[in-house]
């Protein structure tokens, strides 16, 4: 089977075109954690198929590197647009993806060789009602509030971009690499709170436009970057009133555009798209 392997800002994934290559859905699980195995296997934060849209031109079907289904990714759309575009499957630089029933808009533009440099994507509006993202509050949205993780009080913001997130703001450290998120990561997507688990993101405010951000992934533990991730940190820096409505996000994999147009309720996010080779996987490991 071929497959491409792409990334985001270092977020990256094994991608599938399902118009020429077929698994059979009952097998998907098992083939996605063979292949993410960065030991075992090709090396990724999961899998992508490329598929045919039936609400859009495109479908993107994702799955994380433990092979659960997940609903969205910002960095992984990005290289959806690009391997579609790259591949000659469209001729368009505005096209249109969907990902579990939802539909994205994207543009694209390209680099001095005809390909796909960089992407801008439409991701719709942001979700703030806990019991929609969901997560357990007293409150209808959750700005601010304390949970108790691991014996510590920490201040969250919970906001979905088609999936959960909880950002936690920790500017008490001069340097966020320096932060245990091996340790915290996996008792925040673990917490009682969180009915479906959570994505948490931990960020440093540096200043009105620029923020630095680590995340936890649920089903796959920390990543070089998180697009929607991103764009939920970005709605909880304004829902916080720490940064301007436009923001760059400083990334372990590299830097993210978030913009949160407020008279409008929509987010849209820019970033690289960069593949990184292709191959062949033998079905029979």
């Amino acid at each position: 089977m071929k497959f491409t392997k792409m990334e985001g800002c270092g977020n990256d994934y094994i991608y599938i075109n399902g118009f020429e290559e077929h698994v059979d859905d009952d097998k998907k699980a098992e083939l996605v954690r063979k292949m993410s195995d960065r030991h075992f296997g090709i090396g990724g934060d999961g899998v992508i198929f490329i598929n045919k849209g039936s609400k859009a031109e495109f479908e993107m079907e994702m799955y994380n590197a433990d092979g659960s289904r997940a609903q969205m990714c910002g960095n992984g759309i990005r290289c959806v647009a690009k391997y579609v575009y790259d591949n000659k499957l469209t001729d368009k630089t505005s096209i249109t993806i969907e990902s579990f029933g939802k539909v994205k808009y994207l543009d694209l533009t390209l680099g001095s060789d005809g390909r796909v440099a960089t992407v801008r994507v439409n991701m719709g509006a942001p979700i703030l009602v806990s019991s929609d993202i969901p997560v357990i509050s007293e409150n209808e949205n959750v700005v601010d509030e304390d949970i108790e993780v691991d014996g510590e009080i920490y201040k969250m913001t919970c906001v979905s971009m088609g999936n959960p997130h909880a950002v936690v703001f920790i500017n008490d450290i001069d340097e966020i690499r320096d932060f245990d998120i091996e340790k915290i990561g996996p008792k925040f997507e673990n917490h009682k709170r969180f009915p479906e688990r959570i994505n948490t993101e931990f960020v440093k405010v540096i200043d009105r436009n620029r923020v630095q951000m680590r995340v936890w992934e649920r089903g796959t533990g920390e990543t070089l970057a998180c697009g929607t991730g991103s764009c939920a940190t970005a709605v909880a820096c304004m829902l916080n009133g720490f940064t301007d409505d436009k923001i760059n996000i400083e990334l372990l994999g590299g830097e993210l555009i978030c913009e949160w147009d407020r008279e409008n309720n929509l987010v849209y996010m820019t970033g690289p798209a960069v593949k990184v080779f292709e191959g062949d996987y033998p079905l029979s490991l």
